[in-house]
């Protein structure tokens, strides 16, 4: 029905209408409702498996965790991890320096330099090498630098095989953040004379680099969490490591190998635990350390997006 036409008051709208918006509306709410009560579900269903994991891990490592267990070298059945633990962040940094150098240079060439079609075959490389699985490039490095080097198991195959394992997510995290700095930066310098490296180093670089630490972060946990390549590579060792030329222990490895003993062996489980318990303090503590940094950082630079 609708308003009288000579009145010049508004149409009202069918009845049948009114009848659809209403429900419609009735829809929209209870949907919002829903959402309401789904998404907290959602964040404690996703938390929960890792707290549960937290918690197992940390009740069976934390009774027998002594100071020992961070300066005493693996012997026999028991001992601590100090071997491991060397090892390990020796693998992480010599990882972390080679996939760093080649990720950043690699993410300034296709970010800025690389002609369109040269950038899309890059970044197309980059992800097919981040999906490649960690096995593989275990068997690349045990054939390329323990056979074919005569190098043997060594710390530095295992920490460029972990680097090679590590770049892609490197390459991909800081050509994002790259090009994703504001058009208004990059126009504004180039038209006040800057050469495209001065703006890359002095303008992109900075804003870009609270992201770029985040994949760097991310990279090294995937990297500490990996064992099988790392043992093809480096190998296992419960001495210290003197050389980067000789086989060395890593925490992941500690676990991969201490785990499968029963309880009754020694106290190899309980190393194991302590190994695990160990990786993710390292992880946390990392992520803690950068995003700290990078709050700060956005702090000191929140003019540079406006």
């Amino acid at each position: 029905m609708t308003g009288p036409a000579g009145a010049g008051g508004p149409a009202l709208a069918p009845r049948n209408e009114l009848v659809d918006s209403s429900g419609r509306l009735r829809r929209r709410l209870l949907f919002d409702r829903a959402i309401g009560w789904a998404l907290p579900l959602a964040f404690v269903a996703v938390l929960f498996p890792l707290f549960d994991m937290l918690y197992w891990i940390s009740t069976r490592a934390l009774p027998t965790f002594t100071w020992a267990t961070l300066t005493e070298n693996q012997v026999g059945t028991g001992g601590g991890l100090y071997p491991m633990i060397l090892g390990t962040l020796v693998l992480i940094a010599l990882g972390t320096a080679l996939s760093t150098g080649i990720g950043l240079v690699a993410g300034f060439y296709t970010s800025e330099y690389a002609p369109a079609p040269v950038a899309r075959v890059a970044r197309i490389a980059g992800n097919l090498l981040a999906g490649v699985p960690a096995i593989v490039l275990g068997y690349f490095g045990y054939f390329l630098l323990v056979l074919y080097t005569h190098w043997g198991f060594t710390a530095l195959a295992g920490g460029i095989t972990l680097g090679i394992f590590m770049t892609p997510y490197v390459y991909r995290t800081a050509d994002v953040a790259l090009s994703n700095v504001p058009p208004s930066q990059r126009e504004a310098a180039l038209a006040m004379g800057s050469r495209r490296d001065q703006y890359l180093v002095r303008i992109a670089f900075p804003i870009a680099l609270p992201t770029i630490l985040t994949g760097i972060f991310f990279a090294m946990a995937l990297g500490l969490g990996e064992a099988a390549p790392i043992l093809f590579t480096a190998g296992f060792s419960s001495t210290p490591i003197t050389s980067l030329m000789q086989p060395t222990g890593f925490l992941s490895g500690a676990v991969w190998l201490f785990y499968d003993f029963p309880s009754t062996y020694g106290s190899f489980l309980g190393l194991a635990f302590q190994a695990a318990f160990l990786s993710v303090v390292i992880v946390l503590a990392l992520n803690v350390a950068v995003q700290l940094f990078s709050d700060r950082y956005r702090e000191r630079l929140r003019g540079l997006y406006q």
